[in-house]
């Protein structure tokens, strides 16, 4: 794994239909109102948070949990609109012995069932993979979260199994989580597969 590629410098990501870019605070109004929003984060292990002022605070969190290279979260903007700041996603869970990471993503509600999610995660995985030399992509579901399910399915990530009362969400307590993983293996073997005329 090359950690260099992502903490030397804010990595900027980009595709045909997304840019991953840099969280900053001028971003508060979009970014608050994803957190400002319980739907949102109705299955993830995070407590939404209905107060500008620590929304701005937690925006200087995401430098410094960068800064101690343990997490990076990008925002998600549409190439046509990079103004607009309509989700978060994340990597964390750095393991340089196995080559592994952990991916988190959580979209505005106004944004939901446009193909964002999907596309930004295709774009991530490609860095990850072809850049930062990462191995494998994991990413931990609750079991009822059926979008975010589809969403890694349509990037090739297989379901390995549920960790049952294996884990505690903020807000959620003692969860039972479904794993999917991609490994640059599988990845490649996609990209074959598009090149020679697949889907």
């Amino acid at each position: 794994m090359n950690l260099n590629v992502v903490f030397e410098s804010f990595p900027a990501i980009a595709s045909e239909r997304i840019c991953l870019q840099k969280i900053e605070e001028r971003h508060l109004e979009d970014v608050f109102e994803i957190y400002n929003n319980d739907h949102v984060f109705e299955y993830c292990g995070i407590i939404p948070k209905h107060n500008k002022e620590t929304v701005r605070k937690m925006i200087g969190h995401f430098e410094r949990d960068y800064g101690k290279k343990s997490r990076v979260k990008w925002g998600i903007f549409e190439s046509n609109e990079k103004d607009k700041l309509t989700g978060i996603i994340e990597v964390f869970d750095f393991n340089s012995q196995v080559n592994m990471v952990t991916i988190g993503y959580f979209l505005a509600q106004s944004c939901w069932g446009q193909g964002i999610a999907t596309a930004a995660v295709q774009a991530l995985e490609t860095f990850l993979f072809e850049k930062a030399g990462v191995n494998r992509i994991q990413a931990e579901v609750m079991l009822l979260n059926d979008n975010s399910k589809k969403v890694l399915l349509k990037n090739g990530f297989v379901k390995e199994g549920t960790l049952r009362q294996a884990s505690h969400w903020s807000g959620k307590g003692i969860v039972d989580l479904e794993i999917y993983a991609l490994l640059k293996n599988d990845y490649d073997n996609q990209i074959s597969f598009i090149g020679e005329g697949g889907r």
